[in-house]
């Protein structure tokens, strides 16, 4: 039997899967494949790379600088993430936080980060030949919110956040053969998306990237029949939706360091079932 765990990212409610994800290794939790979309996708390699601990100060401590987050940012760089701080100076071996890259390509996990080029719109699935040591512009394509970020170059294109691409990736992990599937959402799973503030992103950048501003239209909609496929075949016992009942008021860019840290609890908390779902694989 071949699992797949799949972190569908959520900016800094992201921190709910980092609290999963710590709860799997101190458990002892292999996953075959794991699939990243956005801020999953540096989730997704901390956890490939055995770094139990590492992803919770991203969310609650680093977002309190000027130079990870910032309006600063945004009319110097057209960012307001400076990704390339986050998956740069802080992630690369001379960084404050390192991920461990020897690691990540010693593990047997195979790897999938989800991204949506920006040009065609046109979802992209990297994997691990698609990062080197000290260069993970995957995961600086994968988590570029458009309008909020610029969008990143990888190999002479352009891409924006996975999310717009493929937001709810089950079919991938299928097509990857899985035959059990643990998908972590950062918002409560009977939760219909809103659009929110899609169009008036999509808006913005709809005259350089109409492509990508027609899938960002469109986000909350897949989002939301991802789900509901994903319920399917929960109730045929092939995939387990771990989601938080609340999100303790984080949203995508909240910065509330109690609130951050009660949402990594409960992902801590719930991610203790996720034993039991893969030891009943026969």
């Amino acid at each position: 039997m071949k699992t797949g765990s799949i972190d569908v990212g959520g900016g800094l409610r992201g921190v709910y899967a980092a609290g999963v994800f710590d709860r799997c290794l101190d458990m002892g939790v292999h996953f075959d494949v794991g699939i990243g979309v956005s801020a999953g996708s540096a989730n997704i390699l901390a956890y490939a790379a055995g770094q139990r601990g590492r992803n919770y100060p991203f969310y609650a401590e680093y977002p309190f600088r000027k130079e990870y987050m910032s309006w600063g940012n945004f009319l110097r760089k057209r960012s307001y993430l400076d990704l390339d701080y986050i998956y740069g100076t802080l992630s690369n071996s001379g960084g404050e936080n390192p991920l461990d890259f020897p690691a990540i390509m010693a593990s047997s996990m195979e790897l999938c980060i989800v991204a949506c080029d920006a040009e065609t719109g046109e979802v992209k699935y990297f994997g691990k030949d698609d990062i080197q040591q000290d260069d993970y512009s995957i995961l600086k394509a994968s988590s570029a919110i458009p309008f909020v970020c610029h969008p990143y170059e990888v190999k002479r294109h352009l891409y924006y956040d996975g999310a717009l691409g493929d937001p709810i990736p089950i079919k991938k992990a299928f097509q990857m053969g899985c035959d059990r599937v643990v998908l972590i959402l950062s918002k409560p799973k009977n939760l219909f998306r809103q659009p929110g503030k899609d169009p008036s992103f999509a808006k913005r950048i709809e005259r350089r990237y109409p492509k990508a501003a027609k899938q960002l239209r469109l986000r909350a909609r897949r989002y939301n029949d991802g789900v509901d496929l994903a319920k399917l075949y929960e109730a045929r016992g092939q995939v387990l939706i771990v989601s938080p009942d609340d999100t303790c008021g984080v949203d995508t860019l909240t910065r509330d360091k109690d609130a951050l840290q009660k949402l990594y609890a409960k992902g801590y908390q719930d991610g203790g079932t996720i034993a039991a779902f893969l030891s009943s694989i026969k």
